[in-house]
């Protein structure tokens, strides 16, 4: 889809005036690019916050789940298809969200491991989740609730496997943790807790010496790529306290 028909669907999506409460769907969809957590974003081409960035989503249609717009929407809209992780965050509902009429939304957080890049359209494109751009409407304050729900479970979930491919190093997966919790992360002890934890396993495999010679690094895998609840209770603190 060109960018003139997304935003053509955009303002139809707006020309309701039935008077009942819209309902979208938002997706905050979170890689680790370079090191760093980004989310992906839209820039709008119509008012209202012209010029601003903005979460993809859109209108839910009369016979779909949310579920079901938000990769739909994802799908067709900026072509993100390779979500490792899907859930529902939050519901927005403030009367004044959005000025044209009253607009629910139901945002998702979704994750993209690190190995894939997605093609995404040209008016669209990943910005560093700690210092995003001018906003539209309530979505940056959306995507810092997504930051949270992501750094919540990073502690007690096995969820880096969204963040991270099939097979990565200790040193890899740690750099991920960094980058989405905000503070360092020591791979031996992020290794100890992981094996602990039941998370992560060794695969027997490593991963060739360079020119400069060295021990070859072992590669890990996590255990399970589907969401496991592993230590209900725990915290990933800074490095100032104990892991």
């Amino acid at each position: 889809m060109d960018i003139s028909e997304a935003n053509g669907r955009a303002a139809r999506e707006a020309e309701d005036t039935s008077g009942r409460a819209a309902h979208e769907a938002l997706a905050v969809v979170l890689q680790i690019r370079d090191s760093e957590l980004c989310v992906l974003l839209w820039k709008r081409a119509l008012p209202p916050h012209e010029g601003c960035w903005s979460l993809p989503g859109g209108r839910l249609r009369a016979d779909e789940s949310l579920g079901a717009s938000i990769r739909r929407q994802l799908a067709q809209k900026v072509d993100v298809r390779d979500l490792s992780h899907l859930e529902q965050l939050e519901t927005r509902s403030d009367p004044g969200r959005d000025p044209r009429r009253r607009t629910l939304a139901t945002a998702y957080l979704g994750l993209v491991p690190a190995h894939v890049d997605p093609v995404v359209p040209d008016d669209t494109g990943w910005h560093p989740a700690a210092d995003l751009p001018p906003m539209a409407f309530d979505h940056a304050a959306i995507v810092h609730s997504g930051r949270q729900r992501l750094r919540a479970k990073l502690s007690y979930t096995n969820v880096g496997f969204a963040l991270a491919p099939p097979e990565f190093t200790m040193s890899e997966l740690s750099g991920y943790y960094r980058a989405a919790l905000g503070h360092d992360v020591a791979a031996t002890n992020l290794r100890r807790v992981l094996l602990r934890r039941g998370q992560i396993e060794d695969t027997g495999r490593c991963v060739p010496s360079g020119r400069s010679g060295g021990r070859p690094a072992a590669l890990f895998s996590f255990r399970e790529r589907t969401l496991q609840i592993t230590d209900a209770f725990a915290v990933l603190r800074p490095p100032s306290t104990s892991l």
